[in-house]
């Protein structure tokens, strides 16, 4: 059994509470998750599995009830940011993504961060749970940053310009009207251009908070550790009430 998924469902069938920091399953099996999960009396829960351990699932879950979320967008892909910043210092793309995997923040395929796919993942995931839209990443408009050039991120630079790798999704009703992953020029105005190097941020519009942002400066291993805690200690609340 080397399936995520079926990791997951064999716990939850087993009576297990399930806490996963992988987008896959979350994207591929939420509604059976949840069910089961339900059915079960257990917990299952995966705030690590977008922006690492940074309240996004929780602040809906437990801050933000009966809201109505419009829409999104931001940086979800930590790596191709930190990329972009590296090229615009006058790496090569090749140098910098050597550069990022010595760090340890690319996927184990980095074409996976440089393709977009790990970014339409967590717009996948942001839609099927939060908005309650079910989104596979095969069907997010994606658009990488190999097109991106040293030589771009410097034009850019000279018109107090950035290139970012930004993530979008917008509803009309119970209907996506967007789902994206694009590089994009953003300028001053934008609070997408004052994050730099391994951060992420992601701004949400809902009925009642038309602008609430989210940024997670310069995450690490313990960021996620952090998340998978947080899950465990929701779980003990909930189910054990301590």
């Amino acid at each position: 059994m080397d399936n995520p998924l079926e990791y997951n469902l064999t716990a939850l069938n087993l009576g297990k509470h399930v806490v996963t920091a992988n987008k896959g399953p979350v994207v591929y099996g939420f509604d059976q998750l949840t069910k089961l999960a339900r059915d079960r009396n257990k917990g299952f829960y995966y705030e690590s599995a977008v922006m690492d351990g940074a309240p996004i699932f929780s602040l809906f879950r437990e801050s933000l009830p009966l809201i109505n979320l419009k829409g999104f967008h931001g940086i979800l892909n930590s790596c191709t940011n930190y990329l972009l910043d590296l090229m615009g210092s006058g790496l090569s793309s090749e140098d910098a993504v050597t550069r990022a995997k010595e760090i340890g923040i690319t996927e184990t395929d980095p074409s996976v961060d440089i393709d977009g796919w790990d970014a339409a993942i967590k717009v996948a995931a942001l839609s099927t749970v939060l908005m309650g839209i079910p989104l596979l990443p095969t069907n997010v408009d994606r658009t990488g940053i190999a097109g991106i050039t040293p030589e771009m991120i410097r034009s850019a630079r000279e018109d107090n310009k950035k290139w970012k790798l930004v993530c979008t999704a917008r509803r009309d009703g119970n209907r996506l009207t967007e789902a994206s992953v694009k590089p994009q020029l953003v300028d001053q105005s934008s609070p997408l251009y004052l994050v730099n190097g391994t951060s992420s941020f992601v701004q949400f519009e809902t009925d009642v908070l038309p602008g609430l942002g989210i940024l997670e400066e310069d995450p690490s291993p313990f960021t996620t550790a952090y998340g998978l805690l947080a899950d465990i200690t929701s779980i003990i609340k909930k189910y054990y009430n301590y």
